[in-house]
């Protein structure tokens, strides 16, 4: 008869949590918790009060293989199918970038554009939106259901990310004021509109800085969604020049931009006639993460 001790939900959490910190995981006892919650079934919260519950062999059979796809490199995110982003769960896959805290900063700063824009106009109809690079919906989904009243366009030029922003769209109940289009920046958006508010959490990564981030990133999200090129703004150039024909006179283009390539971004807007730079704005971290300009005429507004 063994006299090893039971496998509980407690003891579990606890082993998983030390073996994930001696493999280097950044955050081991939360992987662990949201691991063996999706195992389980249940929420992250309910593994409190089931601490001293056995964990049977069928669970920790399914456990053990999210255990070893996270320590081989998988993100949490990818095993879990989901992420938590502006307090909703979005539906997250291989083909999108996972969303991160820090976008939640373009997300304040929009809306407090979108507020501005609407208390300076005399005109009653919804403000008309572009998501640019809008992967997983996350920007897009979160702007629809706070920036009311408004219409969303979400881009992007992987038809797969846009079928999981529509399902995001459509489980979060904002299919009404948003619309979905495959292209490379603007160029298969129907002519014709113009925005009062464009927003973009493009590539920016540089091609040396891709090497020398974490081995989940680099492995499993999408190169393309996070490599703009060797300087790292060839993706936010180009999204500047074309913005150009498809903002409204006094609009405003808000853009994600990594702290390294902060001054160069800044730069771009400079170099394109009729951009205002306006502000930069700082993430919780303190770092450059957000930056913001008016289209002006050729006036000058």
């Amino acid at each position: 008869m063994s006299d090893a001790p039971e496998w509980t939900i407690g003891r579990l959490l606890q082993w998983t949590a030390d073996y994930f910190q001696k493999q280097g995981i950044d955050s081991p006892r939360l992987d662990a918790e949201v691991l063996l919650a999706k195992a389980r079934g249940c929420e992250r919260i309910d593994l409190y009060t089931a601490f001293h519950e056995p964990a049977g062999a069928p669970l920790r059979e399914a456990f053990r293989d999210l255990v070893r796809r996270r320590v081989s490199g998988t993100p949490v995110a990818y095993l879990v199918g989901h992420r938590e982003f502006y307090s909703m769960s979005f539906a997250v896959s291989p083909t999108v970038l996972i969303p991160r805290p820090e976008t939640e900063s373009l997300v304040v700063a929009a809306l407090d554009r979108a507020k501005t824009i609407r208390a300076g106009s005399c005109e009653p109809h919804p403000l008309e939106i572009a998501d640019v690079g809008t992967g997983s919906g996350a920007i897009a989904i979160a702007l629809a259901r706070h920036a009311q009243p408004c219409r969303v366009t979400a881009i992007d030029i992987c038809p797969a990310a846009l079928q999981v922003a529509r399902n995001n769209a459509e489980r979060l109940g904002v299919t009404e004021w948003t619309e979905w289009v495959e292209s490379d920046l603007f160029s298969s958006v129907p002519g014709g509109r113009r925005y009062h508010l464009i927003v973009s959490n493009p590539p920016y990564v540089t091609e040396a800085e891709f090497e020398t981030l974490p081995k989940d990133i680099r492995d499993h999200e999408p190169k393309m969604a996070l490599v703009s090129g060797p300087r790292g703004t060839e993706v936010i150039e180009r999204l500047v020049a074309t913005s150009t024909d498809w903002i409204r006179p006094g609009g405003w283009l808000l853009c994600e931009i990594g702290p390294a390539i902060a001054t160069a971004a800044r730069e771009c807007f400079q170099s394109v006639p009729g951009w205002e730079f306006v502000a930069s704005h700082r993430d919780l971290a303190g770092h450059e993460r957000v930056i913001e300009a008016r289209r002006i005429d050729a006036e000058g507004d």
